[in-house]
């Protein structure tokens, strides 16, 4: 098999395992304790930040056949393996961008009329949901508003705005933030020691910082960074991987030199 990519080794299979985001998971956990799950959940943030995650958690959960005491799917029923498997028939995961016109949507009405296969409920997942046209809203936009029974409506966005409102008015939403360095920099230090590797503390600030609050964009930079260098990661390692300036060349510049430089920069048209 080929090799894996650290994003997706290290995707979630629980609530507990989501980094950041307690508010969030905490009110999803509680509504799946107390049965108030909306028919229709938007999750919206920056990318990286565990949108889709969180969808396909909450499919498993909402179909699983053993939750435990904090409702995590028990990722052993049959329902659980199938969609971590992504060979469930139960679960439509659909690109918003790829799949974005009219006849699309009115295709996935036709499937989610029927009853579910093998599970409880039918889930449909609609990444970039944004990207849908006028007329695929408004396609779905009845089928929001008087849902079957059978259905859940899970979807994920960078860009919330350009959703209608009278999609918005009938999903419950979830805006996810930007991860905050110590979770970042908690994370990435325990996927590098289960990788069999160190970094040196500045090598992982590094990273933390270009990840810029994304758990994904930081574990694809860690990935390149773990390629390039051999049992330990070091400083200049991270440096010369990911194209930063070394803090000490920065040190050695001459001031007056770079006021001039800066000024005539800025005096181009």
């Amino acid at each position: 098999m080929s090799y894996l990519v650290l994003a997706r080794k290290s995707r979630p299979q629980t609530f507990d395992q989501v980094i950041g985001q307690r508010p969030v998971v905490k009110t999803l956990q509680n509504s799946l304790a107390r049965d108030r799950v909306a028919h229709a959940l938007i999750f919206s943030g920056v990318r990286g930040v565990g949108k889709t995650t969180l969808a396909r958690l909450m499919a498993k959960a909402i179909n699983c056949e053993h939750r435990d005491n904090n409702n995590n799917p028990c990722n052993k029923c049959l329902s659980c393996q199938e969609i971590t498997a992504g060979s469930s028939l139960d679960l439509y995961e659909i690109d918003g961008a790829s799949n974005r016109g009219i006849q699309e949507i009115r295709e996935l009405k036709e499937k989610i009329r029927f009853l579910p296969t093998s599970a409880k409920y039918r889930i449909v997942i609609i990444d970039e949901v944004h990207m849908l046209t006028t007329e695929a809203f408004n396609a779905l936009l009845k089928t929001l508003e008087e849902p079957p029974e059978h259905v859940y409506f899970m979807f994920a966005t960078t860009e919330i705005h350009k959703i209608p409102i009278t999609i918005l008015s009938r999903c419950q939403q979830y805006e996810l933030k930007r991860v905050c360095a110590d979770d970042l920099s908690g994370h990435f230090e325990r996927l590098i020691g289960e990788e069999g590797k160190e970094i040196e503390k500045e090598a992982l600030a590094l990273i933390v910082r270009e990840a810029a609050g994304s758990v994904r964009d930081g574990l694809s930079l860690l990935d390149q960074v773990l390629s390039f260098s051999e049992s330990s990661v070091t400083t200049s390692d991270a440096i010369e991987v990911l194209g930063l300036i070394d803090r000490e060349v920065l040190m050695n510049l001459d001031p007056s030199t770079l006021g001039r430089r800066s000024l005539h920069r800025h005096s181009c048209p």
